[in-house]
């Protein structure tokens, strides 16, 4: 039982954000050890040896942890953050979100295109939306996030393009499954550095 008197879900991994002081599943966080330069290395694949230490996966909270020395307390050492620390997370989370969506597509698991999206979600087979962040309003409003599933609009076109060996893609789904599970972890991440809405609309940026 918490202090709240709630079951806790013993089966969610927590950590505690080192700069919000608050702990939450770790699927919110990012993983950080300190290489062996002393700079502040990012895991996301949360494989890396050493102690980690976590930060909530938003953009100003990542900002104070590099200005505000907090890395250093994290790693109970003194370590530095490289001036390009948060485009170096950006840039791998896009890439583990658009490396996922293409497995996915290979084992038959995620469709593109307008209308291959709109029949998976009137016939119950997709778990997640993804739309391009710069694709039109209208277009993107006239499909809807599959109920109890995710939508996030966290990628350009030419990024969800690549998943699919195409020069840009604005719609694509996938199906439930663990590579579907993958995704939503870190295009959740994804969607808290990029600012975009990562909720429960396909309505919405």
């Amino acid at each position: 039982m918490t202090r709240g008197g709630q079951t806790k879900d013993r089966e969610t991994p927590e950590r505690r954000c080192i700069v919000t002081g608050e702990t939450q599943p770790k699927a919110g966080l990012i993983r950080f050890v300190a290489g062996p330069d002393a700079e502040v290395v990012p895991d996301l694949a949360e494989k890396l040896p050493g102690r980690g230490f976590w930060v909530v996966a938003d953009r100003k909270a990542l900002d104070k942890a590099a200005s505000k020395g907090l890395f250093s307390r994290g790693a109970k050492a003194q370590v530095s953050a490289p001036p390009e620390l948060l485009e170096m997370i950006e840039k791998g989370l896009a890439k583990r979100v658009t490396d996922t969506l293409s497995l996915a597509r290979k084992a038959g698991k995620a469709v593109a295109g307008f209308e291959k999206v709109k029949d998976w979600l009137a016939g119950g087979k997709a778990k997640v939306l993804l739309q391009a962040s710069d694709g039109s309003d209208r277009g993107k409003g006239k499909l809807w996030t599959p109920p109890g599933g995710r939508w996030f609009g966290c990628l350009t076109a030419s990024e969800l393009g690549l998943s699919f060996g195409r020069d840009h893609v604005i719609h694509s789904a996938l199906a439930p499954g663990r590579l579907t599970d993958s995704l939503i972890r870190d295009a959740s991440r994804l969607t808290g550095l990029r600012g975009h809405d990562g909720g429960a609309s396909a309505e919405k940026e």
